[in-house]
């Protein structure tokens, strides 16, 4: 299994706050089934700003403590980046991480609260360039839940969408759940992550979240938000099912 977000780093963000932290991680995950996970510690959200090059350090120390513990897991370098206008800029010179090696598919985190107004022109932008965003956990961002078909938009785009696995568990509460399995019914995500800090306060639940999907949507939504993992990674071509606009069921009152 591949988790293409977790902030397992030591010491960088609110995630891991030492070495011990990371290692209980690292062997949490392998519990779980996951054999591979993407770094991504926040970048350039206003509180943390985790820099490429020392990124690919922390990773490659990371690694080397795993592999010294005989923990077997797979560590690759990312970044998880907060939207902001001059992302294009900083790509030019280098300093962000995207998933993959072909510098093709890379995380996006949009505020909390909202959707920037800036956000569709900036993505879009960045589509032109044939780079493809992955907006990160938008079940939980304010306007996709009052508004979940403005997700649409940036899809059309050419943008993807992956949605935080303790979400979907009910771990963030019942509107979040509900929003996630809404969008994972009509395809508005594509792909499943833990976006795990803390063994403790907020971890994997990768093997619950798939089955949950499993049981709600299926053997075969699992194996393609698997598979969309794995492309991602190697940056090769997602497969994309048709999206499907949510409509509200409407309400019948009886007197």
């Amino acid at each position: 299994m591949l988790d293409l977000h977790c902030h397992i780093l030591p010491g960088i963000d609110d995630g891991a706050q030492n070495m011990e932290d990371s290692l209980d991680l690292a062997r949490k995950a392998v519990s779980q089934g996951i054999t591979h996970i993407l770094c991504t510690p926040h970048h350039h959200n206003g509180t943390y700003t985790n820099h490429k090059a020392d990124v690919i350090v922390k990773v490659a120390e990371l690694q080397r403590e795993l592999d010294l513990r005989g923990i077997p897991l797979t560590l690759f370098e990312g970044q998880e980046v907060r939207i902001f206008p001059e992302i294009l800029e900083e790509i030019k010179k280098e300093d962000i991480l995207f998933c993959d090696m072909e510098d093709r598919y890379l995380l996006i985190e949009f505020p909390s609260r909202e959707a920037p107004n800036y956000a569709l022109n900036l993505l879009g932008e960045l589509v032109a360039e044939g780079k493809i965003p992955i907006i990160v956990h938008p079940e939980r961002n304010g306007t996709f839940i009052k508004t979940p078909n403005k997700l649409i938009d940036y899809l059309e785009l050419g943008c993807l969408a992956q949605i935080t696995a303790p979400s979907i568990v009910g771990r963030f509460g019942k509107t979040i759940q509900e929003t996630a399995e809404k969008m994972v019914e009509h395809n508005l995500v594509q792909m499943v992550a833990s976006d795990a800090h803390h063994v403790k306060k907020r971890t994997f639940y990768m093997k619950e979240a798939f089955e949950v999907i499993q049981n709600h949507f299926g053997q075969e939504k699992v194996e393609l938000f698997q598979q969309t993992a794995k492309d991602v990674l190697n940056g090769d071509d997602v497969l994309k099912p048709s999206i499907e606009r949510i409509t509200e069921k409407k309400k019948f009152w009886r007197f």
